[in-house]
């Protein structure tokens, strides 16, 4: 297992993370749109509606919810009370992003870098959708940058970490990764990440580690339970690695890393291995 099929296994680990990688879509949270909180947000703009602020909050409860047309219009109205308001570009620029609209988003991004260069949320935004549309260099420096500037969000390491791994240098990954975790140690894809880069230097423990971990934080991603069963399957355990590789199909049916190793892995239980 340790050859040629082991190199396959840790090649389809390191796809699964880099397509499952992004921390910038928004993570929804329906009660930011419950009547109450828009009214009470909305009483907050009837009292000062000259306040770009009170849109720009407003914008973002909208765009927690999933209402993302209403969280641009909130949005498009505070840039329009105040032209400068660097937050709201790149408010509504996360928002393009979840919307599928990448150029659009990159647009705003570029303007609330044009009026704060330093604004660490910006270059992050904007290095994902680099990283994401194959412009990795220009992701590279947009990441290098908000680390430069002593940024405190995880995603700056963790998105950094993902450009490494593609560039084969997953000493330096593991660094990064390891830094996103101490400022995000919530969040499961830098443990995702970091797995992967140990797999990818034959260790094999603490990648095992790492994707236990990242169940534990969230058990509904497909990426964490394939990554499992990669480890799973370079150990020779068959009939485990069918069941995470099958558990992570369920949870993604559309997963392809999850459905070819099922389909690696079924005649095992099929056996009775």
């Amino acid at each position: 297992m340790r050859s040629g099929v082991a190199l396959l296994l840790a090649g389809l680990a390191l796809a699964g993370c880099q397509t499952q990688g992004s921390t910038d879509l928004i993570r929804l949270d329906r009660a930011q749109g419950s009547e109450q909180n828009i009214a009470s947000l909305s009483s907050v703009i009837n009292s000062n509606p000259q306040d770009p602020e009170g849109y720009n909050v407003r914008g973002t409860a909208y765009g927690r919810a999933g209402e993302f047309r209403k969280a641009v219009d909130d949005f498009n109205r505070a840039i329009q009370l105040n032209p400068r308001f660097y937050q709201a570009y790149a408010n509504r620029a996360l928002v393009y992003r979840n919307m599928g609209k990448p150029a659009d988003a990159v647009n705003d991004y570029n303007t609330a870098l044009q009026i704060n260069p330093n604004y660490d949320v910006a270059l992050i935004g904007r290095g994902n959708i680099y990283r994401q549309a194959g412009r990795i260099n220009d992701a590279f420096s947009d990441f290098n940058r908000a680390i430069q500037l002593e940024t405190t969000d995880g995603r700056a390491f963790h998105n950094r970490g993902l450009i490494y791994q593609i560039r084969g240098q997953h000493s330096q990954a593991i660094e990064d990764f390891s830094r996103a975790i101490s400022l995000s140690p919530s969040s499961p894809e830098p443990y995702n990440g970091r797995g992967v880069s140990y797999l990818a230097l034959n260790d094999d423990e603490n990648a095992f580690a790492d994707f236990n971990h990242a169940i534990e934080l969230d058990d509904k991603r497909a990426e964490s339970w394939t990554n499992q069963a990669l480890v799973y399957e370079r150990r020779g355990d068959l009939v485990k690695a069918f069941k995470s590789y099958n558990h992570a199909a369920r949870l993604d049916p559309n997963y392809k890393p999850a459905q070819d190793g099922v389909a690696r892995t079924r005649s095992a239980v099929s056996n009775g291995a």
